[in-house]
């Protein structure tokens, strides 16, 4: 949903905010031929306004310039995106800074002005994407032009995205108490602006001091899709959401610091991921959730973390048929179980373990397996980072220990099971004998996929040559795989 960053100029920047909010007294930034400009007027608006739906918020306005036949273009477009980043300098140095975020404000408000003018707009806004930068000086001009076509019938539904430069690690509870105030009173001053929410991303937010309930379910009674960066209210804090009327369909949470969520009741919920949480035991909890069919769990254990079965953070959930697992290189978090499983794996049809230490045994994966008879694709993911130095670890993580599940697989079969993706494949004798299993007890597997490590920026500085399979020893590799019990089709994807 960003919008693409568009290239650098020979302009100036003021230059260029004066020619994309000018139509009619500006000159293009370059000329086209009589015969170009012919060919695109025989276009339909329809497929002229494909072509402007792919652009950037900046470049769509700067095309009104073009000739009377594109003047009227920008202001037919059923969904807008503007972004924030569109407007700062390219490349952007990180951190932003201050005089170029504000220089980027100003051109947004302008440009979100011009894009709600009643007296430009031919026809309503079905949809606005709205990224930006929590600053009370441009937010209360923001919020009248967005409540005002509102209010008018201009604007249907609404997604917006506050950002915020700060580094969670820099951003201290006093600006994240703020931030919540700040955004609690745009909310209030501006009713029209949540009730027509469709789409909320937040950043470094504490609600401590608020009712965040309040705040993002009962405010936003249109929201479906809701993103929290650092955003809780307060560390360790138990949080419950019991919004039957809610229509949220995806939560994401990232980084937020609650000891325990508790999803008692979110009927429309079909999604929820939370990436790293803070939880001593099971960090989260379902009542009421009869639509939630894909469920994503990423986190590397910290030294206070204790292992929790899966099944009883399942328990609640009937429906999953997409189900992560990241431990992102550190101890398992889950206790050895199966049949515990069973249930809340009944309708299990892809299953993605990823961040297995590269010196752990994996053959623990197949109780998952045995759990989930109708499973259709399966990823497991080894975790070598050449950056995952030891003394880095110390005093944050655990002591890395394989994993060792004493449990009796029996002969069962996965007769669904169609695909085996393996990222991190080493050629190592014990990830041969593993997909030699899974074929076993697999006949109906069709194809396997191959993938070298998956490595951060950070691994990039350490150079360290890959170990996948040379172009020279796959035949050899696929031969070693598939001898002797069955050939499906074998994918190396370097």
């Amino acid at each position: 949903m960003t919008a693409a960053t568009m290239p650098a100029h020979k302009r100036s920047r003021d230059e260029e905010d004066s020619l994309s909010m000018t139509t009619a007294t500006t000159h293009p930034p370059q000329k086209r031929s009589k015969e170009e400009e012919d060919r695109l007027s025989m276009l339909t608006d329809d497929i002229l306004l494909s072509i402007l739906g792919r652009l950037n918020s900046r470049m769509v306005v700067r095309t009104s310039v073009l000739s009377t036949r594109w003047k009227h273009l920008p202001w037919l477009l059923p969904e807008l995106t503007i972004d924030i980043k569109d407007f700062l300098p390219d490349p952007c140095p990180e951190p932003v800074e201050e005089n170029h975020i504000d220089q980027a404000m100003v051109s947004l408000t302008k440009a979100t002005r011009s894009f709600l003018a009643n007296q430009h707009r031919e026809s309503a806004v079905l949809n606005l994407d709205l990224r930006l930068y929590l600053i009370n000086t441009f937010m209360c001009e923001i919020g009248s032009l967005v409540r005002d076509a509102v209010d008018g019938g201009l604007l249907k539904d609404f997604e917006l995205a506050v950002l915020d430069k700060t580094d969670p690690r820099d951003c201290s509870d006093e600006n994240m108490l703020q931030r919540a105030k700040e955004m609690d009173g745009f909310f209030s001053v501006y009713p029209s602006v949540p009730h027509c929410l469709t789409w909320l991303s937040l950043q470094n937010i504490n609600f401590g001091n608020l009712d965040m309930h309040h705040v993002l379910f009962e405010c936003c009674q249109e929201l479906k899709h809701l993103s929290l960066y650092q955003c809780d209210t307060g560390f360790w804090s138990l949080f419950k959401i019991d919004a039957p009327s809610s229509k949220l369909c995806v939560l994401e949470l990232i980084k937020c610091r609650f000891g325990r969520l508790e999803v008692v009741c979110l009927p429309k919920l079909e999604k929820l991921s939370w990436d790293v949480w803070v939880s001593e035991g099971v960090p989260l909890a379902f009542g009421s959730v009869p639509s939630l069919e894909e469920l994503e769990l990423s986190c590397g254990a910290i030294c206070d973390q204790n292992a929790f079965k899966l099944s009883e953070l399942l328990h609640g959930t009937t429906s999953i048929h997409t189900l992560t697992l990241d431990f992102q290189g550190e101890k398992l978090w889950v206790l050895p179980e199966m049949n515990q499983l069973c249930i809340a794996f009944n309708k299990l049809r892809e299953l993605r373990v990823r961040g297995i230490f590269v010196e752990f045994d994996i053959s623990w994966t197949s109780a998952f397996l045995v759990a989930a008879p109708s499973l259709e694709v399966l990823q497991i993911e080894v975790w070598e980072h050449p950056c995952d130095a030891d003394d880095d670890r110390e005093g944050s993580f655990s002591e890395r220990r394989s994993p060792h599940w004493e449990m009796d697989f029996q002969d069962s079969k996965n007769l669904h099971l169609k695909e085996l993706e393996f990222v991190g494949f080493k050629s190592l004798e014990e990830q041969f004998t593993f997909i030699r299993s899974i074929l076993q007890r697999s006949p109906n597997l069709e194809k396997i996929v191959l993938k070298r490590e998956e490595q951060c920026d950070y691994c990039d500085a350490f150079d360290v040559p890959s170990k996948f399979p040379k172009k020279d020893e796959q035949d050899m590799v696929a031969r070693r795989i598939g001898d002797g019990i069955f050939s499906p089709q074998i994918i190396f994807d370097d």
